[in-house]
Order: structure tokens, then sequence, then C-alpha cells
């Protein structure tokens, strides 16, 4: 989980509440994008019932994956930052998981794939400037003040953006003439992540289980352990989907045990 010395920050951020009912009017109001990624989920939203003649040939919308570290106890963070001690090795999953593209590494119109990293604003101030926008990375940032936060950025990378966005659904709209954009991950923070659950395009949870609790002020809404809308994937899968090879008996570094886990909406 990102924090000030660290590009995933998963603190509260007070950015703008979606609507769950009006989300999904938003959502059928616009048209699905392909999510080109061969080891995506099997299960993702129907397509938008179309009557013309290409209907068949109309691409899918993307579905989203959170990614996020936690205590036992859910803790995410405290006063913006993370708890425990840093984690290179956890840092480094994380940064290669979100980086990494599905093969073809080519979307269909001949542009480079890359995944995006959807966050609150908070999150982004709490990157360090010499970090953001995360490398080789869209960045979004979800912001109620779009237009403020537009103008104090200095400049915007072609590749990295960021991308501006009032929520998730309306990041999402924005993202359906990107057919380069393969997966989105949700690296926080808390308000984003409880936003998130709360969207039928959430599929994944990609979880760093921190054996070790600690104190904090910030939490993920969800037990995913204890979930019956959530199931725990296999190793075999967590592979497979993320491309890292996972130690069976989880990681221990500065003193901290942590495990990496996949989680499925079912």
């Amino acid at each position: 989980m990102p924090g000030h010395n660290d590009p995933r920050n998963s603190h509260s951020d007070q950015t703008l509440q979606i609507n769950f009912k009006e989300a999904l009017n938003r959502v059928s109001q616009h048209p699905a994008m392909s999510y080109p990624d061969a080891a995506a989920p099997s299960s993702t939203i129907a397509r938008t019932t179309e009557t013309s003649s290409d209907a068949s040939s109309m691409p899918k919308p993307p579905s989203l994956t959170l990614i996020l570290a936690a205590t036992p106890s859910l803790g995410i963070g405290k006063g913006g930052t993370l708890p425990w001690p840093q984690l290179k090795k956890e840092m480094g999953y994380f940064a290669r998981v979100t980086k990494r593209v599905s093969s073809p590494s080519s979307a269909a119109n001949g542009t480079s794939k890359v995944n995006a990293v959807l966050m609150g604003r908070k999150t982004w101030d709490s990157i360090p400037a010499k970090f953001r926008p995360l490398k080789d990375r869209l960045n979004i940032v979800i912001t109620r003040n779009a237009e403020d936060f537009e103008k104090s950025l200095g400049g915007k990378s072609e590749v990295e953006g960021p991308l501006v966005a009032t929520g998730i659904v309306d990041a999402l709209s924005r993202l359906e003439n990107k057919p380069e954009v393969d997966r989105i991950y949700v690296i926080g923070g808390a308000s984003i992540y409880q936003t998130a659950l709360e969207l039928p395009q959430t599929k994944h949870v990609l979880l760093t289980n921190i054996r070790k609790e600690y104190e904090c002020d910030t939490f993920f809404p969800v037990n995913l352990e204890e979930s019956t809308v959530w199931r725990k994937a296999s190793k075999e899968e967590l592979e497979t989907f993320t491309g890292e090879k996972v130690e069976d008996a989880g990681i221990e570094e500065q003193g901290v045990k942590f495990e990496f886990c996949l989680f499925e909406r079912q």
C-alpha cells in the first residue's frame, strides 16, 4: 500500500462518492470498451445491447482490480502513510504487477498497451513529486475539483498523464477511446476502494496480507476472507493473473511476514 515515501498510498480520500444507482445508470449510457487481456477475468459485464449490424464486434467494458496491503484487522494506513516498515519486496511486487500488460503487448490499433492506476486526489498528493505520475502506467486521478486540479498540473506526460475525472464511472467513460489501456488497478484511498467495491466492474482484489497488527486510522471496508461475495483464488490462479512466482510460505522482510493473495468476485 502506498505512503508518503511509497507511491502506493491507501489512506482515506475525501473524494467524490458516486451513488451506486446513479453509477449504473451512467454506465448504461456509454458504449462498452474492450478488455484485451487474455488472462483477464472470465466474467465481465454483459455487452451493451446494440441493434446495429456490427453489434457483435462491439467491445466489452473494462474490469477493475483493487490492489492494496492490509493488516489482519484490515488496517491500511495511519496519518496518511504506512504503519509498517518499508517493504521493498512488496513495493517491487506492486510495481511489476501494475506495469505488466497482457500478450500481445500492442493494441489492435498498433499502439503499445499500458495499464492504468486509478487513485483519489489525496493519494496523488501523497506521492513524492519526483515519482509522479507513476512511470509506465496511465495515472487517473479522481477529484471533485477536476478543473482546479487540471490547472495545478505543470504538464502532462503523453503516456502517464494524469487523466483527471470526477468519479470512477467518469474515468471509465474517458477510457472508451483508449484501446491501448489493458488492466485498470485501483490503488486508493479508502473512499475510492469503497466506491469501487460497489461497482459491478470490480472483479478482482489483489491483497497483500500483512500478518502483524499495526495501529491504523484507515481501514479497508470488506473482510474478503469472510465475505460470501469474494472467493480466495488458488496460488496457481494468483500466479497466472499477476505473472509472478509466489512463495508458498509467504515472505518475511524487516521482521514483517506477509503473503500475496488474489480474491475473485463470485
